[in-house]
């Protein structure tokens, strides 16, 4: 097993024997050297998409998902790529305001490809999969017309708040990603039974369920190939513009498919970026309500509002 850690322009590695299947140490080391090149080169707010702030581990279940997602998962991991340039970035800036690995946004790639609308079979919903309890639990409002699981600033907010909370309590990256993943209590009962919060040796004990053994593998696999697509064969990628919006306060009765049509905007675009709105409006019980507009379209919006308010 190899365990390294990339620190700006410092590499600090151990290595132990290994059954890997996939790149060498030698592979390895050379994707760290172009890396470390690149870095070198790169503008400053671009370096951090050139380093590791997750300690990375490459052993046989990483490889297995790196040829995984170079293959058969292929299409829809190139997808995952392009949708990131979009979200990465915001996404990012809170964790690392918050002091927590910029890296962890490899999380919301495995958990739902940055789909605001993904919805698991255990009911967990949204990029960050919260499920009902644990969202509410950090401040995500969710009633029959409002689920702020979908949002993805909010989400993000939360899972930041609920991702430090894990690493106070496990105090290891990758054992805030299984519990993340399994649960805290389920966890726990893990650590205290075998005595253990090595996250790989509770792997090899069998102690874990078999979704979390491969979530970390998942995560940091995703991790290698996002730092440097082409070394991976991911090549022509799309590159998406960064998720940048207006807020205004939309009243009640308020329909984002009649806003979508006065904007000259898809209604998909629209709800997309309204994706907390699970019906696509806002009630006329409620007073207002924030949504989300396309950067530069607040004279159009503003016109509508008029109208609206005319026409109620």
């Amino acid at each position: 097993m190899m365990r390294l850690f990339l620190l700006g322009s410092l590499i600090l590695f151990s290595t132990a024997a290994s059954a890997a299947v996939g790149p060498t140490n030698k592979d390895l080391l050379l994707l760290q050297d172009k890396l470390k090149a690149r870095a070198l080169q790169a503008p400053s707010y671009k370096k951090s998409d050139l380093i590791f702030d997750l300690p990375l581990t490459y052993n046989q279940r990483v490889s297995y998902w790196i040829s995984y997602f170079q293959t058969r998962g292929k299409s829809w991991f190139s997808e995952w790529l392009e949708k990131s340039t979009r979200y990465l970035p915001m996404i990012q800036k809170e964790l690392s305001s918050t002091g927590l690995p910029q890296d962890l946004v490899y999380m919301v790639m495995v958990e739902s490809g940055f789909e605001a609308n993904a919805k698991s079979s255990a009911e967990a919903v949204g990029p960050w999969q919260f499920i009902l309890a644990t969202g509410n639990r950090y401040g995500l409002e969710v009633n029959w017309w409002l689920d702020e699981r979908r949002d993805m600033k909010k989400s993000t907010l939360a899972a930041v708040h609920y991702l430090n909370d894990l690493y106070h309590e496990f105090g290891s990256w990758y054992l805030v990603a299984a519990s993340y993943n399994m649960g805290e209590s389920g966890l726990r009962r893990q650590i205290a039974k075998f005595g253990t919060r090595d996250f790989w040796v509770l792997s090899q004990k069998g102690a874990l369920p078999a979704e979390t053994m491969d979530y970390v593998p998942k995560i940091l696999a995703a991790m290698m190939i996002a730092k440097a697509p082409g070394v991976y064969g991911f090549d022509r990628l799309a590159k998406l513009d960064p998720l940048e919006y207006d807020i205004i306060q939309a009243p009640g009765g308020l329909d984002i498919n009649e806003l979508a049509d006065h904007i000259g905007l898809t209604h998909k675009a629209l709800r997309d970026l309204n994706a907390e709105l699970i019906h696509g409006f806002v009630p006329d019980k409620i007073e207002k309500h924030p949504i989300h507009i396309p950067r530069g379209s607040m004279a159009l919006v503003s016109e509508y509002l008029t109208k609206f308010y005319v026409k109620k």
